[in-house]
């Protein structure tokens, strides 16, 4: 049985959104890894961590856009509830982009701060309107992978410096 999100619940998860938002999290998980292998291995990761955080910041922009879509496409929402996801729908483009402006350190809290924030606007917009069944618990799960892959490969230099002095 396909992973609905909800047990019981009668509207599946399509198998494409599966494969491109869990497939979306290799970049993530890929690069973490290798800052964390290249830096206990005694090279300069800084360039994964790079890579990692603008992979990051384009897929904030990628998802605070999903509330563009939900504003002109939900029926039902008021026209005060569209103009907040048109609003709210343009912050983590900007968030994203600020922190590609950013020491690593900066722009992995502004990262972090802006998927978790986005996912407390999507926990918002599920209460109002009626979104698929299995969206919130797929945008959570990639949520927390994201933030933890961010959190390991932005932490690996001062644990590693904690763990050896």
């Amino acid at each position: 049985m396909p992973d609905t999100g909800l047990p019981g619940s009668a509207e599946p998860l399509p198998r494409a959104v599966a494969w491109l938002g869990y497939g979306g999290l290799l970049p993530f998980v890929g690069l973490a890894a290798i800052s964390v292998v290249a830096h206990l291995s005694g090279h300069n990761p800084a360039a994964w961590q790079t890579a990692l955080l603008a992979y990051g910041a384009a897929i904030l922009s990628f998802v605070g856009a999903l509330h563009w879509g939900f504003a002109m496409t939900l029926r039902g929402m008021s026209p005060a509830q569209q103009t907040a996801s048109f609003v709210w729908s343009v912050v983590p483009a900007l968030v994203a982009w600020v922190a590609l402006l950013a020491s690593p350190v900066v722009a992995t809290a502004l990262l972090l701060a802006g998927f978790c924030v986005h996912y407390w606007r999507d926990r918002r917009l599920a209460a109002q309107t009626d979104l698929p069944f299995w969206y919130l618990p797929m945008r959570f799960r990639l949520t927390l992978v994201a933030c933890l892959c961010l959190v390991l490969s932005g932490t690996v230099d001062p644990l590693h410096a904690f763990v050896a002095g």
